[in-house]
């Protein structure tokens, strides 16, 4: 019998890095056709993002009911959501038992966290080490490694002098942190921050704020799932399921189909405030032009401000809060519980970092141009290296032992989101140039998943061993995802991490498809009914 270390040595036919949404679905399609998988995942759990990420009032932005897995009706008619946008426990209570409904643990290794990935073109195989010294080796390679994962910390002279202890939301302890009477400062108002913020101040003894962006945010307007809603939606899965992959956005919603301003301006302002009303993404939906005609956009922008007005007592707090520098949902758009009213409370203090930027941490707080904020604890808000930064955190080598950090010098380039070219046998689940962040996740998870394992499976029954897109199918896509990105208003956004604009010498590129989920996964069919056209496939030598 073969102990555990040569079992992980021994050749595999594909390994999965990653252990939430994606992996754990991979895994399950792949072992439905007859392959054999490994995962490796870097946690002692799994659940991916939701592992990670258990910040105060961590919670999900889409709602619970389709925020969910499509693939097994018994799942999806035994599991019951408690809320109408769960929590991080919830869904990773989820997780946990998907891997336990369908025995997936066996297969996935953990505590593994992969260093490196480089693939023999001799044996047209990969092999990757891990931080513990493991070797794994597999025919095909799958990154499931999310888009939002490897955390950005700003780099804050003096950081490392300050005497009170500093998180990031991504790397949150376990144990949780204890703020009960402490000065705290939160760096970031992005989707992040504007979920931890309010309840951060309701513990800490003073919250002070760090902003850099102004942000639109909608309320979610949460609450428990009623059990006759549960029971309705259980009764039209499948409906709902269609309407999902049907939609641009992975949403089973309906946009509207009247421009915004083809109608008065006292019944549009009816539409936005029945859609503050009922809260949620679903505002994005209100009128068919929000996000490629500015004009348009303007209208929902004002209104929004206008809600910000009304809400915060201080007008001088009221104004830094404007978000003007953007149009409304060019950035990634956050919904919260509170946000706005938390800054009428006296124990919170809002820094505008635009007008007097963070010059360094001290030993006992942040020095911004202006003045000095004593602190006892720090929380970075400040969100990830997003659709590259997870990839690029391995040291990924294909043919020749060149790195995928050189070839995306200058910005990632793939063809449809699932390969690079130069790199055999390595597919990305929603890497950049698919719909990924601009969907509901979940549902472009699955798309990726069951396009790769039906690839896959077609590699396997006509004697292929090797795949790879071509230089000029990547080049052509990655036209296509500038000009579709183009036809929309969100390359609008300069400060975006949809351009990856939040970390410092990233290369200014639109990262995500916004063509949308159906059109892409039309697309994707297409290229797979033609013979996987951009694609080279080759049989064994």
């Amino acid at each position: 019998m073969m102990t555990m270390a040569e079992q992980d040595t021994a050749l595999t036919d594909v390994l999965v890095v990653g252990a939430g949404f994606a992996g754990l679905y991979m895994l399950h399609r792949l072992r439905g056709l007859g392959f054999s998988a490994t995962v490796l995942e870097a946690g002692d759990g799994v659940g991916g993002t939701w592992y990670w990420n258990r910040y105060p009032g961590a919670r999900c932005d889409s709602e619970s009911y389709y925020y969910s897995y499509s693939f097994d009706e018994a799942l999806q008619q035994e599991w019951e959501w408690t809320e109408r946008y769960p929590e991080q426990p919830e869904i990773l209570r989820y997780l946990n038992h998907v891997a336990d409904r369908f025995g997936l643990r066996r297969d996935i290794r953990f505590d593994r966290r992969v260093t490196d990935a480089v693939f023999d073109h001799d044996a047209d195989t990969w092999v990757l080490h891990t931080d513990g010294g493991e070797r794994y080796a597999a025919r095909f390679l799958v990154t499931a490694v999310g888009c939002l994962s490897s955390a950005n910390i700003p780099r804050i002279p003096g950081l490392e002098t300050f005497g009170g202890g500093w998180f990031h939301t991504g790397r949150w302890p376990h144990e949780g942190v204890d703020f009960s009477g402490l000065r705290v400062g939160v760096v970031g108002t992005g989707s992040t921050g504007i979920q931890a913020i309010p309840v951060i101040a309701e513990h800490a003894g003073h919250l002070t704020v760090f902003q850099r962006t102004a942000n639109y945010s909608i309320p979610a307007r949460n609450g428990p799932m009623e059990p006759g809603f549960q029971r309705e939606v259980k009764q039209n899965y499948d409906a709902i399921r269609r309407k999902q992959r049907a939609s641009t956005n992975g949403h089973p919603f309906d946009v509207s189909e009247r421009p915004a301003l083809s109608v008065p301006e006292e019944e549009r302002r009816a539409v936005y405030a029945a859609a503050w009303l009922r809260g949620g993404l679903r505002f994005r939906a209100a009128f068919a032009d929000l996000l490629t005609d500015k004009d348009a956009n303007d209208t929902a922008a004002e209104f929004i401000r206008n809600k910000i007005r009304e809400t915060v007592l201080d007008p001088v707090t009221a104004e830094r809060l404007l978000p003007r520098d953007h149009p409304f949902a060019t950035k990634r758009p956050p919904i919260d519980t509170d946000y706005f009213e938390t800054y009428n409370r006296e124990d919170v203090t809002l820094v505008d970092v635009r007008e007097s930027p963070i010059v360094e941490a001290t030993s006992t707080g942040l020095r911004t141009s202006s003045a000095e904020y004593p602190l006892d604890c720090l929380v970075f808000a400040t969100g990830f290296d997003a659709l590259t930064g997870p990839l690029l955190d391995i040291d990924i080598r294909g043919a020749g032992g060149r790195a995928l950090r050189d070839v995306w010098a200058d910005g990632p380039r793939t063809y449809l989101g699932l390969q690079v070219a130069g790199f055999p046998n390595l597919f990305t689940i929603t890497g950049p140039g698919s719909p990924s962040v601009l969907t509901n996740m979940p549902t472009a998870i699955e798309q990726h998943v069951d396009w790769i394992a039906e690839c896959l499976n077609h590699l396997r029954s006509r004697g292929l061993t090797r795949i790879e897109t071509t230089d000029a199918a990547a080049e052509a896509w990655g036209a296509h995802v500038n000009s579709a990105a183009h036809r929309t208003l969100l390359p609008m956004a300069e400060s975006s991490w949809y351009l990856g604009a939040n970390v410092p010498g990233k290369p200014r590129v639109f990262m995500p498809y916004a063509g949308g989920l159906a059109a892409y996964a039309r697309h994707c069919d297409e290229v797979a009914a033609a013979g996987y056209v951009g694609f080279a496939l080759t049989p064994a030598l």
